[in-house]
């Protein structure tokens, strides 16, 4: 296939936290919200004014100094975020916005914040710790409201004045809609038998929208979508198409390592992709906009700090229902090392995705970074792939 117009500009904005569009963001005098976690609702963080980015930590190399603050047991997410900050590479941030999705992320943060890695010669930046809820119902509804009222709305409007009134949050997701329509009307091409996308083409273009101010993106994504409908589709076939599922994955080497095996990397259910996160939030006239963000945010996440039985069940059906509608011959289940959330989750997940609905399941913690071990993951990715194929051949997949 040839090449995506924009792909190497995307590309380019994933080697650093502080990229060039953050860098102009900033000149046009907009309001960076960092933040760190999945459960953040985004538009309330992309209001008039202000600009999201989620915190990440490109070409990671030593963590030596995050681990004498955090210890080597703890996340290598956490660690690789810390010693980010410590180098000075989020100070860029005019706040940070940290739920606790997971005690290890709260550590990270709260030692940036102890350590005043950010917010140097800014003082109205702050640090603010959320609560989300444990369970999804209504009661976790309003809890998830409440604490975006406090630790989001509030000090956004005392701080920099940003209007957080209704109808500020209805224009915000209608700006948020138009890039998740864009980035799932691109991600349905990967349904296709000779898909016209690549998962790793894929996988750089829902980065970026997390990675970068969406507001100076969409016009890209636009294009992109358009060249995409005249694309001619690569005439080799793939060895197997694989679903990946799991925590966060911004390192793009990932995706790419898979598919340099042969695979094609057809769905995407992890932190940083694009189901559910890239999900149109439907708002109604009934009801104000901050709860039904809520709501949607509560019952749709598929996160395992939600821990009533009818969401850990549901996650291992969501990711069924998704392998099957993308046409996913397999699923890897991959965790970032010492996540206890998803470590927990993996290991249900996994067995159920194998012995319940029948899929072949490759189940691996993985580090932060992952050119630091390619050669093993890849022969562990080349292995899971052949067994598929093997099957396929025999007339057995799944």
């Amino acid at each position: 296939m040839r090449d995506l117009k924009y792909l190497g500009y995307f590309e380019n904005l994933l080697r650093e936290a502080n990229n060039e569009l953050i860098v102009q963001a900033k000149k046009d005098g907009k309001v960076c919200v960092a933040f760190v976690c999945e459960n953040t609702p985004e538009p309330l963080m992309n209001l008039d004014g202000t600009f999201s980015i989620r915190l990440s930590a490109p070409n990671t190399g030593s963590m030596d100094i995050a681990t004498y603050y955090m210890t080597s047991f703890l996340c290598e997410t956490s660690r690789a975020l810390l010693e980010r900050a410590i180098e000075g590479g989020f100070n860029f941030a005019d706040c940070v916005i940290a739920p606790d999705g997971c005690t290890m992320i709260n550590r990270c943060v709260e030692n940036m914040e102890l350590l005043k890695t950010m917010g140097k010669g800014n003082d109205r930046f702050f640090h603010q710790y959320m609560e989300i809820p444990l369970k999804a119902d209504e009661n976790g509804v309003e809890l998830l409201k409440l604490q975006c009222k406090n630790h989001i709305l509030t000090p956004l409007n005392r701080a920099y004045g940003i209007d957080t009134s209704d109808s500020a949050i209805r224009k915000a997701v209608a700006e948020h809609n138009e890039i998740c329509s864009l980035i799932r009307a691109i991600g349905d091409f990967r349904k296709e038998e000779r898909p016209r996308i690549t998962g790793y083409e894929f996988h750089v273009l829902t980065l970026a929208t997390y990675l970068a101010p969406k507001y100076l993106i969409v016009d890209k994504l636009r294009e992109t979508l358009e060249e995409l409908r005249t694309r001619e589709p690569e005439p080799k076939p793939y060895r197997a198409r694989i679903a990946v599922v799991g925590s966060e994955v911004d390192d793009s080497g990932f995706i790419k390592l898979i598919e340099e095996t042969g695979a094609y990397v057809c769905a995407d259910r992890f932190c940083f992709g694009s189901l559910p996160g890239r999900d149109v939030i439907e708002l109604n006239d009934d009801e104000d906009a901050l709860t039904q963000v809520c709501r949607q945010y509560v019952y749709r996440g598929q996160c395992p700090r939600t821990m009533n039985m009818e969401k850990v069940y549901g996650r291992k059906q969501y990711v069924n229902d998704v392998a099957r509608e993308y046409g996913a011959d397999g699923v890897i289940y991959q965790q970032v090392k010492f996540c206890d959330p998803w470590a927990y989750e993996r290991l249900l997940g996994s067995t159920m995705l194998r012995d319940d609905y029948g899929f072949p399941v490759m189940s691996v913690d993985r580090p932060y970074n992952i050119a630091s071990s390619v050669g093993q993951m890849r022969t562990r990715v080349q292995a899971f792939v052949e067994s598929i194929e093997i099957k396929k051949l025999q007339g057995g997949a799944r």
